[in-house]
């Protein structure tokens, strides 16, 4: 495999490795008309994938189903997610909502109280609709949600074989994980993936009126850590190479500039150096994340086999993508959480053989925010007003371009989450390519990247004097759009009942040092210059080691 750096991997995307023809909008083929009657749409999500963790863009891996995909539809390599964790994505996607409006901040216990997920609005307009998978919302449980007429589910995280945590006793016993189906507890059977597309499949071909149109909604467990393939996998990619990323070297390099947090995260669960309290290497971890997603792409293939045996090919959308992206080392880290690139990246392609063009790469940024207008754009169904996305569909389909694709500035938000407190609060905003990070409530660096310059951001230029004028645009338009639905600037955050996961590596590193720059000598005449708002006046006064007394009468 190779995980080149990112400025090489989005030229790779936007190439698409020769797979992907030219965009449509660049004289490629010819848009199709657009059905009489609404497509069916089928939604596959998949958790913790890697934005370029697919066989087109990784040399080795084999993705078949997921390249045909790509290769017969539109593939979009600047997907992005609002916030990169499980349940505030997903919500997002539901929703069409931000965290700050839908409320579902972390994995713990947000309430989905007075939400509407899109499916009930599909379900008005005559849609039959199916939930297969991984829900992970609100308190820990697996019941039915509204908007959907088939459930089958499981509670929190799930497992990926029927007797994962259960003790030896309770295995004798009988015991098994379990399904809410339809409201019914029932006992797993088989390897999660495959089950759960058994599930799906039924539907499909046995469940549902053939006469009204369907949304079918999967969502995979995988390939959430620990990622378990099932033994037709356990050794697929054995002698595959695995490279890891340039910048997860702990090297003076690499840290400079670099928040005290992200130092300090590597060792830790969330560290590259630490991984998940073990001392597994990080190269091992790819080949499972790998071998795990190749039931996910046999499952792709059941449902792409299916739709073509059933005459359904033509008139179903399926949409491929990830609540989160993931990190392998990036910067020191594994997971997802902050705004990095490798974080907040995710795959998506949407398939369409009646609707949208064949091999077309589109470079326009569309976010986990935009699917659900977007689902409901295809079934003719006007966006409620509580959704703040917009709908891709005329992009994908090519009448409108990417340059006059329009949503505005990239707005991230992450919430510290004390079951996992190595991640702080993080707000980002992305303008002109140009992406601007801060953090709440701890003592640390921001960070501001040019991203056309360097993609895999590894030099901060928050104090860049060339950078200045637009770190203050960029971190006061980032306050202006975190503002909820309310107009207030909040940040949530639920019950803390133990610790979190707070060990470190006795043989690892120790804690980082503050920034160098942030050492002074005692007594000097600017002390309090920054309880005052950043200004070219006061850059100058900073500079000149003079005390700064701001003009209380001039503007920002």
């Amino acid at each position: 495999m190779t995980l080149g750096r990112l400025s090489r991997l989005r030229t790779a995307a936007l190439a698409a490795c020769a797979l992907i023809s030219a965009p449509v909008w660049a004289k490629g083929p010819a848009t199709p008309a657009a059905p009489a009657r609404p497509e069916n749409i089928v939604f596959v999500l998949v958790d913790d994938l890697r934005y370029d963790a697919m066989g087109f863009l990784t040399p080795g891996l084999r993705t078949p189903n997921i390249d045909y995909l790509a290769k017969n539809g539109v593939y979009f390599p600047n997907a992005l997610v609002t916030s990169s964790l499980c349940s505030p994505s997903r919500a997002t996607i539901l929703t069409g909502q931000t965290a700050r409006n839908h409320g579902v901040i972390d994995n713990n216990n947000s309430s989905e109280a007075g939400l509407i997920f899109f499916p009930a609005y599909l379900q008005q307009a005559g849609y039959q609709t199916g939930f297969f998978g991984k829900w992970h919302m609100g308190s820990d449980t697996d019941a039915p949600r509204a908007g959907f007429d088939k459930w089958v589910s499981f509670k929190g995280q799930g497992t990926y074989f029927p007797t994962d945590q259960l003790s030896p006793s309770q295995v004798a016993a009988g015991e098994r994980q379990t399904l809410n189906v339809d409201g019914k507890v029932v006992k797993r059977t088989g390897y999660i993936t495959d089950e759960l597309t058994d599930y799906a499949m039924d539907w499909l071909e046995k469940g549902r009126d053939p006469k009204k149109p369907f949304f079918l909604y999967l969502s995979h467990k995988a390939v959430h850590s620990d990622p378990l393939p099932p033994d037709r996998y356990k050794t697929q990619y054995a002698d595959l190479a695995i490279r890891l990323p340039a910048s997860m070297a702990n090297t003076p390099e690499n840290n400079q500039g670099k928040p005290m947090w992200v130092q300090n995260q590597r060792n830790s669960w969330h560290g590259a150096d630490f991984p998940y309290h073990t001392d597994r290497k990080l190269t091992e971890q790819v080949r499972d994340i790998y071998r795990t997603l190749s039931p996910v792409d046999e499952s792709l293939g059941r449902i792409l086999a299916y739709l073509k045996k059933a005459g359904l090919e033509k008139n179903t959308m399926i949409v491929f993508y990830s609540d989160n992206g993931f990190l392998i080392g990036d910067h020191g880290l594994i997971d997802k959480r902050n705004a990095y690139e490798p974080s907040i990246r995710v795959p998506m392609i949407a398939y369409a053989p009646g609707l949208l063009p064949r091999g077309v790469t589109n470079p326009a940024v569309v976010r986990n925010l935009d699917l659900a207008p977007t689902f409901l754009d295809v079934a003719h169904v006007p966006e409620p007003k509580q959704m703040e996305g917009k709908s891709w569909l005329g992009l994908a389909e090519g009448r409108l371009k990417p340059a006059d694709w329009k949503p505005g500035d990239f707005v991230y938000e992450y919430y510290w989450e004390w079951t996992f407190p190595q991640t702080p609060t993080t707000f980002a905003i992305e303008r002109d390519r140009v992406k601007y990070i801060q953090y709440h409530g701890v003592w640390d660096t921001e960070e501001l990247y040019d991203l056309t310059k360097d993609p895999d951001e590894m030099h901060n230029l928050i104090d860049d004097p060339a950078y200045f004028d637009r770190k203050l645009v960029l971190r006061h338009a980032l306050f202006e759009q975190l503002a909820n639905s309310k107009g207030q600037h909040v940040v949530p955050y639920t019950e803390k009942t133990s610790s979190g996961l707070v060990h470190r590596d006795v043989n690892g590193t120790h804690a980082a040092d503050f920034p160098p720059q942030w050492y002074v000598q005692p007594n000097l005449p600017g002390k309090m210059n920054d309880l005052f708002p950043d200004t070219p006046a006061k850059a100058e006064a900073d500079k000149s080691g003079q005390a700064y007394i701001p003009n209380r009468g001039a503007k920002r």
